[in-house]
């Protein structure tokens, strides 16, 4: 981070400038194709996005929490980011990362798309329940929202690449409990979840897999036998 939180420490409103500083109208209607209704874009392109935010990541939270008000999309995103960054920040304390949590989550209804749960839900959620109970990820998989149902299932991630083998039952009811959903932005978060818990153990999600592949739609279930052998591949997408 460029400078440390408290005084002469970045504001909302100096992210907010800097980020229209980078606005390009032959981004907007790139941008535009994945909102939803009342979101708006002024035109920025991912890294420039992430750049910018990040030069920002030490404001205090109180500025922070500020940023999910704006109808910018880029303004958001650019919260979320900053959230992103601090929980990956290795002297983050237990505290920061609660904060962060609760901010994550406080601020739910202005996660609009999908890339803006993937943006910040592993490290900012799954990095805090990665050693408490999993009951807050089950209550998410319950709601109606399809993205707090993807955020049930991205911010596992997190236990998949910092956790053990102990965490994948967690992993896998999760899992189980959205392997049907009917909305791309779950299903297709499912798939993606089970194709790293592959990686750490092929056997148990080849074990998943006999028991739910049938009620999977089939792109979630391309996506989770990504990183299966050939032949276990097979046997659940014919090919």
């Amino acid at each position: 981070m460029d400078r440390a939180p408290g005084a002469g420490a970045p504001t909302a409103q100096e992210l907010v400038a800097a980020l229209r500083e980078r606005c390009s109208p032959a981004e907007v209607a790139l941008i535009r194709k994945r909102l939803g209704p009342g979101d708006d874009t002024c035109g920025i392109r991912m890294r420039d996005l992430f750049e910018t935010a990040r030069s920002h990541a030490a404001m205090p939270l109180a500025e922070v929490e500020r940023l999910f008000a704006s109808d910018l999309y880029e303004v958001r995103m650019g919260a979320l980011c900053i959230l992103d960054v601090r929980a990956r920040a290795r002297r983050a304390t237990e505290a920061e990362r609660a904060r962060l949590y609760g901010l994550y989550l406080g601020h739910h209804d202005r996660i609009t798309t999908w890339d803006m749960v993937d943006r910040a839900a592993p490290s900012v959620v799954g990095g805090h329940l990665l050693r408490r109970s999993r009951a807050p990820l089950h209550e998410l998989a319950a709601a109606a929202d399809p993205l707090r149902r993807r955020t049930a299932v991205t911010a596992p991630l997190w236990f998949v690449r910092y956790g053990d083998r102990s965490d994948l039952a967690d992993v896998l009811a999760l899992a189980a409990a959205l392997a049907d959903d009917p909305d791309p932005l779950v299903h297709l978060a499912v798939g993606t979840l089970l194709k790293h818990a592959g990686g750490l153990d092929p056997d148990a999600v080849t074990a998943f897999l006999d028991a739910h592949a049938a009620r999977m739609p089939r792109p979630a279930l391309r996506a989770a036998t990504a990183k299966l052998l050939p032949a276990q591949r097979a046997r659940f997408t014919g090919r």
